[in-house]
């Protein structure tokens, strides 16, 4: 009986265990979120999708706004067309100009609007941007969204996460950047040396292995002739005998 009741207990601990774990999940995954495609390097380009679920069961999503943070701003922001969204991209004049390629820019893309399309209920949405080049003196990007339903209800993910603090209700997306890529580092010049130096030995190997077959045969080949030569004297010498 013990057993037993061990045993349920931990079938129903584990299923609430299962259980807590399933909501958790769903609520992380139902935020507004910016995801890359690839590596973001800081002082590169990068493609990012802002992954959007509809949350709501009685409502559609039909209007998604991001922000772009105004003390790093993008030169360079390129929309990919997605079908049934209309896209406009808002710019504006920057305090302070980049300067991109050698050439100054006075102006930057401050907001991507994506509308006229519909996210359905239990559904997601993703919206693809190109944007470069990415800063190098921070290690995120932060963007904040505002997702707008069919019932007029806005839903503002703009609050930006602190360490150690738990998450906020409503987070902005945020774009975590790597180190920025090293052009021809010492790990891609030693690989093709190492392999030159592994084929040089291959060849050398094969070489020796064919010189040694070679020479095996040829004293193979002497050895017979050897003791043909050895068996003709010996008939001949018994002949001459005889008479």
């Amino acid at each position: 009986m013990n057993v037993a009741r061990s045993r349920t207990r931990i079938a129903v601990v584990g299923s609430v265990a299962a259980a807590s774990v399933l909501l958790l999940s769903g609520t992380a995954f139902a935020h507004v979120t910016v995801q890359p495609e690839g590596v973001p390097a800081k002082g590169g380009y990068a493609v990012v999708d802002f992954k959007v679920p509809n949350e709501r069961d009685n409502a559609k999503t039909v209007k998604l706004e991001v922000s772009f943070p105004a003390d790093h701003p993008l030169a360079s922001v390129m929309p990919q067309p997605v079908p049934g969204w209309n896209i406009e991209v808002t710019k504006s004049k920057l305090a302070k100009p980049l300067t991109v390629h050698g050439k100054q820019i006075n102006e930057a893309v401050t907001k991507v609007t994506w509308s006229g399309g519909t996210i359905e209920a239990g559904q997601f949405q993703k919206f693809p941007l190109s944007i470069g080049t990415l800063p190098t003196d921070t290690d995120q990007l932060v963007f904040k969204a505002l997702q707008t339903y069919d019932n007029n209800e806005v839903v503002r993910w703009i609050e930006e996460s602190k360490k150690g603090a738990p998450e906020p209700a409503n987070p902005a997306p945020a774009l975590q950047l790597t180190a920025a890529a090293a052009p021809g580092g010492d790990d891609d010049a030693a690989a093709p040396a190492a392999t030159n130096t592994s084929a040089k030995q291959t060849g050398a190997s094969a070489a020796s292995s064919s010189d040694t077959d070679t020479t095996a045969r040829v004293l193979g080949i002497v050895g017979i002739l050897v003791g043909i030569a050895g068996v003709a004297f010996g008939v001949f010498a018994g002949r001459r005998r005889s008479a």
